[in-house]
């Protein structure tokens, strides 16, 4: 008798995202097949880990990445149009699928929508923020309040590295009325708006004293702890994490939750960063046709309404709409639902280029040096515009920076 095939897998990890993958053994068992998962990783870690595979020949059959990195993974994957389900692809949102898209070619299956909300303690601030003006004054409050004997409370939590430090830049960019490239993809954010964007970020961790002072060691998990463990008055956190903050057990400050929209801008624009996870498969799977039976579970209705219960917005419609009539008759979770739904006619999605991750990580590494004192606002926009200018010159041909 031969052995079942092998599916070998690396997902994106954490608390968002490992609910699903306790479906696999049941999907392994109903085709007779193994499934491998050869790395569980927050995404910096897993992007780094499926290049280095991809670059030394180390079998992979599937991935998780999402539509802002799989530009860079194109050359790596496989186009799905002829293996996936017709009523999968078609039941997928319209803007999800359009950004799973490379060149029209479908190379990757959407899992979520990723916009976030603020959630802030009810106990310590009676209406949420509606500017970034007024969230730095409240928070400062706050703080000062709340450290005058007792446990330490941060005022506002954002990640201090990575995608996250990028994200919460980017949002203040774009509130404050600036873009991130202008339209033959040059660096747009040296200017004005960049520098208050930075700023903010150093205001809130330097002079006010908002956050932890490794903060600069913290990602996503790490700033949604400390604010269910009780110590902070306000953090930005995306849908897959709601579940986390709604029972006691996970969250000691779930009774005093409260969900608003992200305050406005200078520009009076509210910007919610944006984008999808999603799963694909890679051109040197040797069995395309299992690779994607275990995409098309990962992402089937039953899939995509499990994660959806555990607060996460699906791309396939009929999942979103099956949990939104669901929720019609509960008023804090049609008001979750309102709010999500109004964020996404914020959201602000960078451009997609195979170059893009390295310009996100310039623009992080200058924003952290700011934000611990070893630039001021003006030099860390100018050096990570010069940093993304020389990634561009490397790898962005400049007739396609005159077409972008």
């Amino acid at each position: 008798m031969s052995a079942p095939a092998t599916l070998r897998i690396a997902l994106v990890g954490g608390p968002m995202y490992d609910g699903l993958y306790d479906t696999l053994p049941q999907f392994a068992r109903s085709l007779g097949v193994q499934v491998e998962v050869v790395a569980r990783l927050p995404h910096p870690e897993l992007n780094a880990f499926v290049k280095h595979a991809f670059e030394s020949g180390v079998a992979l059959d599937a991935i998780s990445t999402h539509t802002k990195y799989a530009p860079s993974q194109a050359h790596w994957l496989r186009p799905l149009e002829d293996l996936l389900p017709a009523e999968l692809v078609d039941d997928l949102l319209p803007r999800p699928a359009e950004l799973s898209r490379i060149d029209g070619r479908l190379l990757q299956v959407p899992r979520n929508l990723d916009v976030r909300l603020l959630h802030y303690r009810q106990d310590l601030i009676p209406s949420p923020p509606q500017t970034w003006k007024a969230l730095l004054q409240v928070a400062a409050q706050v703080t000062r309040r709340t450290t005058g004997g007792g446990e330490p409370c941060y005022g506002f939590l954002f990640p201090g590295r990575d995608s996250g430090l990028f994200g919460m830049f980017y949002e203040l960019l774009t509130a404050a009325g600036g873009g991130l490239f202008d339209a033959h993809l040059q660096p747009a954010f040296d200017s004005p708006p960049g520098r208050w964007a930075v700023e903010q970020i150093v205001a809130m961790h330097r002079h006010l004293r908002l956050t932890p002072r490794d903060l600069e060691t913290w990602h996503y998990d790490e700033i949604s702890a400390s604010f269910r463990a009780g110590e902070a008055a306000m953090v930005s956190d995306w849908p897959g994490s709601y579940h986390l903050y709604r029972h006691p057990s996970t969250c000691a400050v779930a009774d005093r939750l409260g969900l608003a929209l992200l305050p406005a801008g200078p520009a009076d624009v509210r910007a919610a960063y944006a984008g999808c996870h999603s799963f694909a498969i890679t051109r040197s799977a040797q069995r395309p046709e299992l690779a994607a039976a275990l995409v098309a579970h990962l992402t089937s209705f039953e899939s995509q309404l499990g994660e959806a219960r555990q607060g996460a917005i699906p791309c396939r419609s009929s999942a979103l709409a099956e949990v939104r009539s669901a929720a019609a008759g509960d008023p804090a979770a049609a008001s979750r639902w309102a709010l999500l739904a109004e964020t996404e006619t914020t959201m602000i999605i960078p451009p997609r280029f195979a170059a893009y991750p390295q310009c996100e990580d310039a623009i992080w590494r200058n924003v952290q040096r700011a934000m611990l004192g070893e630039l001021d606002a003006g030099e860390a926009v100018r050096r990570a515009a010069a940093d993304i200018e020389a990634v561009l010159a490397r790898h962005v041909p400049v007739r396609a920076r005159e077409q972008a």
